[in-house]
């Protein structure tokens, strides 16, 4: 397959790097996002399919009138880290979980550090909704793409989540 990657700019979070390896969405990354890869990972610049359908369902949810990703993608990670992954996209929009919560989602309520390193390494930022996990305390935690987006995006949901007729 052949990496291509759009840069979604502007953004209310600054630009986003969107990669897409053949069909599938493999990467969302904000400027200085704590785990990019480099752009020598991202592969020739490219629009349309996925990319295009990204950058529109992205588009969307900054605006407020889109609540999931209806996208084809694939993170690439341990088989711990897909689990994980896969349980942060149970957490409906406008809610936050502990990181308790979602290591009990993935079958072992004791591996809240496991979990919340495994949710730091999240490539598809915002897609798979990393954002929505925070402290037991109700802290703000870590975000790899940095605590005030992170603070942003909640508050983006936690806005609109209380208006009637998102999709």
């Amino acid at each position: 397959m052949t990496r291509r990657h759009l840069t979604l700019d502007p953004t209310p979070i600054g630009p986003l790097t969107l990669v897409a390896d053949g069909d599938e969405l493999v990467a969302v990354y904000m400027e200085g996002h704590a785990h990019h890869p480099g752009s020598d990972a991202l592969g020739e610049p490219g629009d349309g399919g996925v990319l295009g359908d990204a950058a529109q369902q992205l588009t969307e949810y900054f605006a407020g009138d889109r609540t999931t990703f209806d996208l084809p993608m694939r993170p690439i990670g341990t088989d711990f880290q897909v689990r994980v992954w896969q349980a942060l996209r149970q957490i409906p929009y406008g809610v936050t979980w502990s990181y308790r919560e979602l290591a009990t989602a993935v079958g072992n309520p004791s591996a809240s550090r496991a979990v919340g390193l495994a949710n730091g390494r999240n490539p598809l930022s915002i897609v798979i909704p990393c954002h929505r996990v925070i402290g037991a305390d109700g802290s703000l935690t870590g975000y790899g793409g940095g605590v005030e987006r992170k603070r942003w995006l909640l508050d983006l949901e936690r806005q609109e989540a209380l208006l009637p007729g998102l999709s």
